[in-house]
């Protein structure tokens, strides 16, 4: 049967491999958005202050727990937001104790709440050689932060001038590009056949550049990394229909209110988690892959992180189009939803 035939697909219930849930009214206004749809999500510990030990994690884990609404499964995999301070033992108390499943490396000033990350790369090299030693991965913002390097160009740069240097000085260290936004990212990865992998998001499969700065600025299309160029979004969607168990779906849904994304300096990020699964099933329709969705959303994952899939299924339905609320509301203002500038006929079953 061809994709133009499929009009219902049942998937194994998606896992979501990057995602900002922030802490207080904002996590139990958006918390509900992904637990509807996804089993499990790599939870972004960038708060403030940032989630860096053991002990922190777990007090943010319950506070997860106690926001998801009843009746709701969902499981938080928590991280640890790694700083030149980190403390190597801790790190291995929190993987033995199943508090953290992977550590989070922010370059300093790369994106939001980063400014407590790595500048010194050797300074965390025995935190890097401990976690390699018990097979626990670390999750990347791959992009450099001089200032003399263009926005655009931030991440093939941070592929030769960092990640290539810290795969060589610690090759057992498992780890996962987060994010990528270009051909660049893509090759890497497809180049390399041990210990890494790389998460897409839902708006760079849809957006490119222009999406943000032509016909006037969309900040509710501004995100770190930045969109680049559509030859990069090409790239990104066939790593991410071609089925390779090297890619797969970290959202990066990122909620900030909308008073924060219209100052005269607005925060990075797009909130994409109520309708992702209906975006993703028209991106892998229109290549004609939907039956590599699973792959991507619910397979390949799991695989890296050596967890099983989920047993529990979740049903699309393709019919007339499926709209969703413009805003998620918080105390403090609205969350605007993704719009990805097309109708969307796939729906989530109830």
């Amino acid at each position: 049967m061809s994709d133009k035939d499929i009009t219902r697909l049942t998937i194994r219930r998606p896992d979501d491999w990057h995602l900002h849930l922030r802490d207080g009214s904002m996590l139990q206004a958006v918390l509900p958005e992904t637990a509807r749809h996804f089993a499990r999500a790599i939870i972004m510990p960038n708060l403030v202050p940032p989630v860096v030990t053991a002990a922190q994690a777990a007090d943010y884990r319950s506070r997860i727990i106690a926001a998801l609404p009843q009746g709701m499964d969902f499981t938080p995999l928590m991280t640890l937001y790694l700083t030149e301070g980190t403390d190597p033992e801790d790190v291995r108390r929190a993987h033995a104790a199943g508090i953290a499943t992977a550590v989070k490396l922010y370059p300093a000033g790369a994106t939001t709440n980063s400014a407590s990350g790595v500048r010194d790369f050797e300074k965390v090299r025995p935190v890097l050689e401990a976690m390699a030693e018990i097979g626990m991965p670390l999750c990347v913002h791959g992009e450099v932060t001089d200032s003399d390097i263009d926005i655009f160009d931030r991440e093939a740069v941070f592929i030769d001038k960092v990640l290539k240097p810290l795969r060589k000085k610690v090759p057992d260290l498992k780890i996962v590009m987060e994010h990528v936004t270009t051909q660049d990212a893509v090759d890497y990865v497809r180049d390399s056949h041990k210990q890494l992998a790389a998460t897409i998001t839902t708006h760079h499969l849809i957006i490119n550049r222009n999406h943000i700065l032509a016909g006037g600025i969309k900040p509710h299309y501004y995100c770190l990394p930045v969109a680049k160029r559509e030859a990069h979004r090409i790239a990104l969607v066939q790593a991410a229909v071609s089925g390779d168990k090297r890619f797969f779906l970290g959202t990066d849904s990122a909620p900030h209110t909308d008073p924060a994304k219209l100052q005269a300096c607005g925060c990075a990020g797009i909130f994409t988690a109520p309708n992702t699964m209906s975006c993703l099933a028209e991106v892998f329709e229109a290549a004609g892959r939907l039956k590599k969705l699973e792959s991507f959303t619910s397979v390949n994952g799991p695989l890296f992180y050596g967890l099983s899939p989920n047993e529990a299924t979740i049903t699309l339905q393709k019919g007339d189009p499926v709209t969703y609320p413009r805003h998620v509301t918080t105390p403090d203002g609205p969350v605007t939803v993704f719009d990805p500038g097309f109708e969307l006929h796939w729906r989530v079953e109830d």
